[in-house]
């Protein structure tokens, strides 16, 4: 059998502490929150991903996940049947970072919410999480109720009918909702199963431009690695439409702001060399879409660290959208639980979410739906993007609006 590729992309969400890493882990077998902040912090401030396999084992009623294997194994000891891949991106759920969801959740094929048995629905992170899906057009979505083993048999059924109330008269009210316990493995095969069901194949069109939302950058080079030794630096994200190939010269936007007399643009986009494709760490010669991938290139590494390309768009050279240094967006409110913000105002600082980058940005003017916001940093996006607007309302960061990118000041065509 040939390299299988991820043919899909599932986003958590849901409230902070629901439990939504440790789901992952349940279903995967691999701990996302790996950078030691994160760990500190005990929430994940960055998008972990990683990837699942869905296999049959014989006797097993449902499939059985990567989470689920004993060393490789199926729980009877025989092997496994690889049915596909999943990609999965484990996305924060701290109000301060909701539009780090955003930037994660706009290549997602569908949806894990993860909702806390112990708490009542809906928490006001689960809410916003929802209504964020709504945005994006998301119609597959899967509920894990965790913790179960925490509650009652009857608080936990108290708790699945608020569920499905908060669900009912929605675009998600079918949707599954399995009560689960992350911690002791309970009913994580029925879950893998509903995965799989609801998350849809993608059938990639190769012969597009290739485009990849870059949502992690990395420098994988320990410290006092020689010189002749060092790596390039890492892109991590997933390829929207056509194919990236092993030698393939690439052109990644915004790019690196220099400031130079004479020149049209202060933004100066990197060209670098695809020299290796990771997907959950098995090498493949050519990325697709439908699954998150590492990109190996030539780039100085001290580029990548800690992020520093993510947001950015990568693709064939001469083929990318204009860079934008101000965004002219026409804007919605989006519903809120029973709170109304107030309009937004000149030089009120906002957070904007567009594609896979999120920046902070000052707004310049509000007239009626059309909102003009200059950015702290630049941005790669086509007109007619999605965007999403963060605003600090009652010393608390909250999604307000969302909108469509119209135009703006382009630095760069």
């Amino acid at each position: 059998m040939g390299f299988i590729y991820p043919d899909g992309i599932i986003s958590t969400a849901g409230h902070v502490d629901a439990g939504k890493t440790s789901v992952v882990y349940a279903l995967s077998g691999v701990w996302v929150a790996r950078h030691s902040e994160e760990v500190k912090k005990a929430m994940t401030i960055k998008l972990g991903y990683t990837q699942i396999g869905i296999y049959d084992c014989p006797g097993s009623e449902y499939p059985v996940s990567d989470g689920l294997l004993d060393k490789g194994k199926c729980p009877d000891g025989s092997e496994p049947k690889l049915l596909r891949k999943i990609s999965i991106v484990d996305v924060p759920g701290h109000e301060v970072l909701i539009a780090t969801m955003v930037s994660g959740a706009a290549a997602v094929d569908a949806a894990l919410m993860v909702v806390d048995a112990t708490m009542p629905v809906p928490q006001p992170q689960t809410a916003e999480h929802f209504a964020v899906l709504d945005i994006i057009g998301m119609k597959n979505m899967v509920v894990a109720q965790n913790k179960i083993d925490l509650v009652p048999r009857e608080k936990a059924v108290e708790n699945y009918g608020q569920i499905r109330k908060f669900l009912s008269g929605t675009w998600a009210q079918s949707s599954p909702v399995v009560p689960v316990s992350a911690l002791h493995r309970v009913n994580i095969d029925v879950l893998a199963a509903y995965v799989a069901k609801i998350t849809p194949r993608r059938e990639p069109d190769l012969s597009k431009p290739a485009r990849m939302a870059v949502l992690r950058s990395f420098n994988v080079n320990p410290p006092g690695t020689s010189a002749d030794k060092l790596r390039g630096g890492v892109l991590g994200g997933t390829l929207l439409q056509g194919a990236i190939k092993l030698g393939d010269e690439v052109e990644i936007r915004p790019g690196l702001k220099i400031e130079r007399p004479g020149a049209k643009s202060p933004y100066q986009p990197l060209l670098t060399k695809v020299v290796g494709i990771e997907y959950g760490g098995e090498k493949a010669e050519e990325a697709r879409p439908g699954g998150l991938l590492g990109l190996m290139t030539t780039l100085d590494p001290a580029l990548t660290k800690a992020d520093a390309l993510a947001g950015s768009v990568v693709g064939k050279p001469g083929t990318l959208p204009p860079v934008w240094t101000s965004l002219e967006l026409e804007v919605r409110e989006l519903p809120r639980m029973g709170e109304k913000a107030e309009p937004m105002k000149p030089n009120e600082v906002v957070l904007v979410s567009i594609g896979a980058a999120t920046v902070f940005g000052v707004v310049q003017s509000v007239k009626k739906d059309v909102a003009v916001i200059a950015l702290r940093k630049a941005v790669s996006a086509e007109q007619g993007a999605k965007a999403v607007v963060t605003r600090q309302i009652r010393n608390r960061w909250i999604v307000s609006n969302y909108g469509v990118l119209r135009g703006g000041n382009a630095a760069l065509e």
